[in-house]
């Protein structure tokens, strides 16, 4: 009786050893579960943010582009006036450099939103690629 006593009470102790060892794992399992969540949850608003950016951002493009068309049309239609009234020849030719030097400005800032527009869009790409993954 006696041995089956300090056996059962072995086997008690040691299925107390296991129950802790299970509750440990599954202790850290579930922090596991949060952490991925939260992380998740971190990917999904950080490609939300990028997706508003890259919009804004291609909003922009959109409007300096259009601003550059109108510009170059005025340039144009400059250059033609120029042209056909040479009496006023100087005020027009300061007109059109001032003119042409706004469109080069625009064109620059074209390129450089387009630029960051590629940019942002990689970004987009990139973290919709790890949230996926």
């Amino acid at each position: 009786v006696t041995v089956v006593a300090v056996v059962v009470t072995v086997v008690a102790v040691l299925l107390n050893v296991v129950a802790d060892v299970v509750n440990v794992v599954g202790v850290s399992v579930t922090v596991l579960v949060v952490v991925v969540r939260v992380v998740n949850d971190v990917v999904d608003v950080t490609v939300m943010v990028v997706t508003v950016v890259a919009v804004v951002v291609t909003v922009v493009v959109v409007s300096v582009t259009v601003v550059a068309v109108v510009v170059t049309v005025v340039a144009v239609l400059l250059n033609v006036v120029a042209d056909v009234v040479n009496v006023v020849g100087v005020s027009v030719t300061v007109l059109v450099v001032v003119v042409r030097v706004v469109n080069d400005v625009v064109d620059v800032t074209v390129m450089v939103v387009t630029v960051v527009a590629v940019v942002v869009t990689v970004v987009v790409v990139s973290v919709t690629v790890v949230a996926v993954v």
